[in-house]
C-alpha cells in the first residue's frame, strides 16, 4: 500500500478489483515470483472469461519458487514438520526435502512418466504425501491427490478420469490409535486400470497383497535413484494438478490448475491474507485430497516458512490434541473448520484454557459458514482475543479465495470482510443486479489466474456450472450478504437453500440460531417437501448432554429459531442425534442427511468419514 500510495483497506480493494491488470502485475513483482522466461502478456480473454489464459508466453516451475531457491540459500531452515497419530515426529530441512523430491522425480521418470502425464496420490497425511505432490510439479507431471479415506470406487473414478499412469499409496495409516488399511482399496481400484507402477509407502507394516512387476516399495526404490534431478521449465498454462471436488452425488468434477495460475493466487493469499514470514510455522487441519492441502504446501513453502502436517484426529487421544501441538511445535498459524471447532468446544473449556498458545499469531478458517458462538469461542479461547480470524472462502475450482479478510482490517463475528485482492466479487439478485443489505448470489465479474481451465473432459458441465446464469459472470453457487458497514457474510450454498412458503433461508442461518443455545453442540438443517408450504424445515441437533433430550426441549429449541428468524421459519421437526455425518475436512453432509431422512438412495457416500451416523437418522 505504501509502495503504491494507497491509504486505506477500502481503497486497496477498490483499486485491485477495478484494475486487475495493474494489480496482478504489481502483485507478481512484489511477491518475487521467479520466471525462467518472463511472460509477454498478462492474460488473454479472447475466447471469453471462461477460457482466459494467464501470464501468456511465460515459463516457470512451482518448485523453483517453493523449494530450489530456499534449498540453495537457506537449506538448513526447517521446511516440514510431521506429527503422527501416536505423537511421533519427523522434521525435514529444505535441503533434505529437496533431496527426497529429486529422488522421487527420478523414480517417476524411470517408471515412464513424461511431462503432462498424471500421477495419482492416495496417501494419508505423512511426509511422503508432500514429497509426492512436489516431485510431480518438478518434472511437469500432473498431480492427482485423492483423499486417503475414499473407497475403491471413488479412487477408481478419479484415476480413470485423469488417466493416471502411476499410483503412489501406502500399506495403511493410523487414526485414533487404530491401524487402517489403504493398499487393499488401491489394489481394488486399479485392478482394471492401465497403471503399470504402484509405489507403496510402508507406514504401518501390515501384511498386504503384492503384485510383482507392478508394486514397488518406496523405501526400496528411492535410495537407488540419484539425488540430482533438474527442475523442468514449464509453460505458464502447463497443468500442475487436477483437484476433484467432493460431493456425494454425480460424477466428481476434475478441476485443472496451472503452474503459474495456482502459484500466483496461493502465494498472494499466504503472503497478504495470512502474513506468512520465513520464521513462521503454519498448520491447517486438512487432508491433501482437499484443496487446502496443496494450497498450504505451495503457499507456505513459497514464503520459505515451515509447514506442519498431522496424521490424526483433532480430539485424539484427548480433546486438547490440537492445542498441545500448537504449544509443542510453537505454531504461529492455525487453520481449522467451523465444524471442527464445534466438535472441540463440546468438551470442557478446561482443555483449551490450560494452553496459553503464545506462539499463535493468526487463526484461519474455511469450509462453511460460522455461527457467532463458535466463532467467538475460537477467537477468545484459542486466540486469547489477540489473533485475527482470517475466515476465507473460495473453492476447489479456484484453488484460492473469492472472499478474505486481511490482518489490517476490522472484523465482526463470522465475517469474511470483503473480496480477495484482485478478485472482482459482487452479490447479485435474481435479475443480475448488484445488491447490498439482502441475500444474493456470490459472483465474480472478471477473470483471475487460478480459475480452473474447465473440468477435465467435461467442457459443457463447466460452462453450465459457472457461466450459464449470466453472460461472462462466474456464479459461484453461494449465498452472500453485505451489511450496511460493507462487511461480507456467507449464508451457505444456494443449492442447499430451503424455501418455506416463498421465503428463502440458508441452513447456516437456522443452524446458527440453534447453535447459539448453550446446550447445543452442533446442528444441521434441511428442507423436506411439504404439501402446503412447498418445503418445511427439519433440524438435526447434537446435544452436549444427551440426557437433555425431551419433547419440552424440542419446543424450547423451536422457539429459539422463531425468535431469530420468525414464525414462518419455525422448524416442523427437531430430531436429536448423537452425531452428524461429515467429510474428513469436517463439512456436514446435508445432502446425505436429507436423502436418508426421505428414504432416498444415498448414492456415493465414500466422502463421508463417519457413514454410520446415517444409521441414527429416522426415515421420514
Amino acid at each position: 500500500m505504501k509502495k503504491h500510495g494507497i491509504g486505506s483497506y477500502e481503497e486497496l480493494i477498490k483499486r485491485s478489483t477495478q484494475d486487475i491488470d495493474w494489480f496482478w502485475k504489481a502483485c507478481i513483482e512484489d511477491l518475487g515470483v521467479e520466471w525462467i522466461k518472463p511472460y509477454t502478456k498478462l492474460y488473454d480473454s479472447s475466447k471469453g472469461f471462461a477460457w482466459t489464459k494467464w501470464f501468456v508466453g511465460g515459463e516457470l516451475n512451482i518448485i523453483q519458487n517453493c523449494l530450489d531457491r530456499h534449498a540453495l540459500n537457506r537449506g538448513e531452515a526447517t521446511a516440514l514438520i510431521w506429527e503422527a497419530d501416536d505423537g511421533e515426529t519427523k522434521t525435514f530441512s529444505y535441503s533434505k526435502l529437496n533431496l527426497e523430491i529429486k529422488r522421487l522425480g527420478n523414480a517417476l521418470l524411470g517408471s515412464g512418466i513424461k511431462k503432462g502425464d498424471a500421477v495419482g496420490i492416495y496417501l494419508p497425511m505423512i511426509p511422503e504425501v508432500v514429497v509426492s505432490l512436489l516431485a510431480c510439479f518438478k518434472i511437469g507431471a500432473v498431480a492427482v491427490p485423492v483423499f486417503s479415506g475414499f473407497g475403491p470406487e471413488a479412487l477408481k473414478v478419479r484415476l480413470m478420469d485423469s488417466e493416471a499412469k502411476v499410483l503412489i499409496t501406502a500399506d495403511g495409516a493410523y487414526r485414533r490409535g487404530k491401524m487402517i488399511s489403504i493398499k487393499p482399496n488401491a489394489d481394488q481400484a486399479i485392478q482394471d486400470l492401465k497403471i503399470k507402477t504402484q509405489l507403496v509407502v510402508k507406514r504401518t507394516g501390515q501384511e498386504v497383497a503384492w503384485k510383482e512387476g507392478r508394486d514397488l516399495w518406496w523405501h526400496d526404490v528411492l535410495p537407488y535413484h540419484s539425488p540430482s534431478c533438474g527442475t523442468y521449465p514449464l509453460d505458464s498454462e502447463h497443468p500442475c494438478m487436477v483437484l476433484y471436488t467432493s460431493g456425494t452425488t454425480g460424477k466428481p468434477k476434475g478441476c485443472v490448475h496451472t503452474q503459474a495460475g495456482a502459484l500466483a493466487q496461493i502465494a498472494k493469499e499466504l503472503k497478504y491474507a495470512f502474513d506468512v514470514k520465513p520464521n513462521d510455522k503454519f498448520f491447517w487441519f486438512t487432508d491433501m485430497g482437499w484443496m487446502m492441502g496443496p494450497w498450504e504446501v505451495i503457499g507456505v513453502l513459497f514464503q520459505g516458512a515451515t509447514l506442519f502436517i498431522y496424521e490424526g484426529a483433532p480430539d485424539y487421544p484427548e480433546p486438547d490434541r490440537v492445542w498441545k501441538m500448537v504449544e509443542k511445535h510453537q505454531l504461529t498459524h492455525l487453520g481449522i473448520s467451523p465444524t471442527a471447532i464445534r466438535l472441540l468446544k463440546k468438551s470442557s473449556d478446561d482443555w483449551v484454557n490450560k494452553h496459553e498458545m503464545k506462539s499463535l499469531r493468526i487463526l484461519g478458517s474455511t469450509g462453511e459458514p460460522w455461527d457467532p458462538e463458535s466463532y467467538n469461542w475460537f477467537f477468545e479461547k484459542v486466540g486469547k482475543k489477540r489473533c485475527p480470524i482470517i475466515n476465507i472462502s473460495g473453492g476447489t475450482e479456484l484453488v484460492g479465495c473469492l472472499l478474505s479478510p486481511y490482518p489490517i482490517t476490522d472484523l465482526k463475528p463470522c465475517t469474511l470482510r470483503g473480496p480477495g485482492l484482485g478478485m472482482d466479487i459482487d452479490v447479485f439478485n435474481e435479475e443480475g443486479k448488484s445488491v447490498r443489505g439482502e441475500v444474493g448470489f456470490l459472483v465474480c465479474k472478471k477473470p483471475f489466474p487460478s480459475m480452473t481451465r474447465g473440468f477435465l473432459k467435461d467442457r459443457e458441465r463447466y460452462l453450465e456450472t459457472y457461466f450459464s446464469k449470466w453472460l461472462n459472470v462466474w456464479n459461484h453457487g453461494d449465498w452472500a450478504y453485505v451489511d450496511g458497514d460493507g462487511f461480507w457474510f456467507l449464508q451457505g450454498r444456494a443449492d442447499d437453500t430451503i424455501k418455506i412458503a416463498g421465503k428463502r433461508v440458508g441452513p447456516a442461518e437456522v443452524e446458527s440460531a440453534l447453535n447459539g443455545h448453550p446446550a447445543v453442540a452442533e446442528s444441521a438443517a434441511i428442507g423436506v417437501p411439504h404439501d402446503i408450504k412447498g418445503e418445511s424445515l427439519v433440524c438435526f441437533v447434537v446435544l452436549k448432554d444427551p440426557q437433555k433430550a425431551s419433547d419440552a426441549f424440542r419446543e424450547e429449541l423451536k422457539n429459539v429459531v422463531i425468535q431469530v428468524l420468525g414464525k414462518t421459519l419455525a422448524p416442523e421437526k427437531i430430531e436429536f442425534v448423537p452425531a452428524l455425518p461429515k467429510t474428513r475436512s469436517a463439512k456436514i453432509v446435508r445432502g446425505a442427511i436429507r436423502k436418508k431422512y426421505l428414504g432416498q438412495p444415498l448414492g456415493d457416500t465414500t466422502s463421508i468419514e463417519n457413514p454410520e451416523t446415517l444409521d441414527n437418522l429416522k426415515i421420514h
